[in-house]
């Protein structure tokens, strides 16, 4: 039985499929899960060493699955690749450098993702700062005040939740769009 276990998830089966290609033999085990909800609830059941997150997921997006990780200490610590072929979504959310995971664009080679997997696991050891304690302003090391307005916060992840069914409604758009040209073509080959 494999020592550890490295979690890939991502809604699309080729790239689950090539993550786990793609790895050098060792002495891990990989798992999968096909949307948000299904890879947080493996996070929290499975005794995971690595995660491979998508961004853009279905049921609870890439962002909200972060979001969850990061609210509890203890599975902060684990090693995580965030994974997107849109980076500038990733950009919205986070600013560069990213300090406690790897980006990893798509599509990928072999290098590129044993790369993001080492730094991911360098980055993974970093000091956080504890977070109850207010983030201090570098040059004069005074707290900065954070000013938190829950009608602000309420309207502004209602319009991201809207973005997020758009942008399913059209990933899905795309690809029925595919699968009508992946048909055509076999059509023709035949």
């Amino acid at each position: 039985m494999a020592s550890n276990k490295i979690l890939v998830i991502d809604d699309t089966t080729v790239v689950r499929v090539k993550v786990r290609e793609m790895l050098p033999p060792g002495n891990f085990e990989v798992i999968e899960a096909k949307d948000g909800s299904e890879g947080y609830n493996l996070i929290l059941k499975e005794k995971v060493s690595l995660i491979m997150l998508d961004f853009l997921l279905p049921k609870m997006s890439g962002w909200e699955v972060f979001q969850k990780i990061q609210a509890q200490p203890e599975l902060r610590k684990i090693p995580l690749v965030i994974m997107s072929g849109r980076k500038e979504e990733v950009t919205e959310k986070f600013v560069e450098p990213f300090e406690y995971f790897e980006f990893l664009g798509k599509p990928f080679d072999q290098k590129q993702l044993v790369g993001a997997i080492k730094s991911a696991m360098v980055k993974s050891k970093k000091e956080r700062p504890d977070l109850n304690t207010p983030p201090v302003n570098p040059a004069n090391q005074q707290p900065v005040p954070v000013a938190v307005n829950a009608v602000d916060s309420s309207a502004e992840i209602k319009l991201l939740n809207d973005k997020i069914i758009k942008m399913q409604g059209e990933i899905d758009s795309l690809k029925q769009q595919l699968n009508k040209v992946v048909t055509f073509i076999k059509q023709k080959i035949k």
